[in-house]
């Protein structure tokens, strides 16, 4: 008797949203990230120092000026130290699509988000511990550098993430458009709309009407650094990150990658300053003009590194950046906690007296090699602490 077979009705497939990509994961670590990340932060841990030691061997035009440069602008311009803040706020977007791609493996949606809030709070307390150490008492909001700003946009970039490019980079310029408003058109007493003057400015008197009592006590309060309101605009910086994550993840060739990141360097430089006549480029109050030159210069940064490294294969000298890199939050943490270089007078002090001018250089270089060494042999045994 002959059976029948019966097909299985024909369902059809809904196809993944558009607004919803999916990612493959790459095949090889990006190294121009790592070493990219690493470049910036050693002159947060020790680059600074060690220009100075060669300044205190003779002044000479070219270590004058990158001593110039290692300084943040007292208030309007921007100076290489005025990017590495958004150097890391690019590069905390840029690494969203590389992890969902990495994480999607083992992960669902949920779990990647409840990651996602666990790396942000993180963050936020890692900045509340550096603040509370600086001023010697409990404080929650952080005031003195990046990690909280980090950890808000990092947040709101990977809820972007499963948005259309178009859609992201729709609210990046929305958000420094409505920032850039803001500061033009609403006063606050005794300081009228559009007013970018230093601690005289609506940052400034937000700042006051929260944090009045931590403000008044922190030693760099007189340079006019920004907290609340000046966090907004960090998210756009960070969703440039995020698209250029996703550009280096698709399938298009790692030339054309650079172009893009290059365009889109190019494009936000010349945006930032072509405002700057009625948007002066601050960062302390991180003005539309100053997060889109900032940004600018932070992908064409990024974009020399990943040229070198990922597209033409230089990679062996990127090593010690890479070291650095790959533990960035740690060494970050631990040399605003632990004061190495007091520790390490003990045994350079002696010698550096005896070297005469050259005496703070060997001290600054005994310091950077004992945090790259401790950095080392953490890269090593793949040792790699991250929020």
């Amino acid at each position: 008797m002959a059976t029948k077979v019966t097909a299985p009705p024909v369902t059809e497939a809904r196809p993944e949203p558009a607004a919803r990509p999916v990612w493959a994961p790459s095949a090889e670590r990006l190294v121009s990230l790592d070493a990219f990340r690493g470049f910036i932060m050693f002159w947060i841990v020790g680059g600074g120092g060690l220009m100075l030691g060669f300044e205190a061997l003779g002044h000479n035009r070219l270590i004058d000026a990158i001593v110039y440069e290692l300084n943040h602008t007292p208030w309007q311009g921007l100076r290489f130290y005025d990017c590495i803040w958004p150097s890391f706020m690019l590069m905390a977007g840029v690494s969203i699509p590389l992890s969902i791609a990495k994480r999607s493996l083992t992960e669902t949606h949920p779990q990647m988000l409840a990651h996602a809030f666990k790396r942000a709070a993180v963050l936020f307390l890692l900045g509340s511990v550096r603040e509370s150490a600086s001023l010697g008492s409990p404080y929650l909001v952080e005031l003195s550098s990046a990690l909280q700003p980090i950890g808000i946009a990092y947040l709101v970039a990977f809820l972007l993430a499963r948005k259309s490019p178009r859609f992201q980079a729709a609210v990046g310029a929305l958000i420094l458009a409505g920032y850039a408003l803001l500061l033009a058109l609403v006063p606050a007493p005794g300081i009228p709309a559009g007013s970018y003057q230093l601690n005289h400015n609506l940052v400034n008197a937000v700042d006051l009407a929260l944090f009045r009592d931590h403000w008044l006590r922190w030693p760099y309060a007189v340079e006019g650094w920004g907290t609340a309101l000046s966090t907004i605009p960090t998210i756009s910086t960070t969703i440039l990150g995020l698209l250029v994550g996703e550009w280096l993840i698709s399938d298009r060739s790692r030339v054309n990658k650079l172009k893009m990141i290059g365009a889109a360097g190019l494009l936000c430089l010349a945006m930032g300053y072509a405002i700057s006549p009625w948007v002066p480029v601050v960062m302390k109050m991180w003005t539309a003009s100053y997060g889109l030159a900032s940004a600018g210069c932070a992908c064409l940064m990024f974009a020399v590194f990943y040229w070198v490294v990922d597209v033409r294969g230089y990679r062996k000298w990127s090593f010690p950046f890479v070291v650095i890199g790959s533990n960035a939050v740690f060494i970050y943490m631990f040399t605003s906690l632990v004061h190495l270089g007091r520790g390490m007078s003990i045994f350079t002090a002696g010698i550096a007296a005896a070297l005469g001018r050259a005496g703070p250089l060997f001290h600054e270089v005994s310091v950077i090699a004992v945090e790259w060494l401790i950095l080392f042999w953490m890269y090593k045994r793949r040792i790699f602490v991250k929020a």
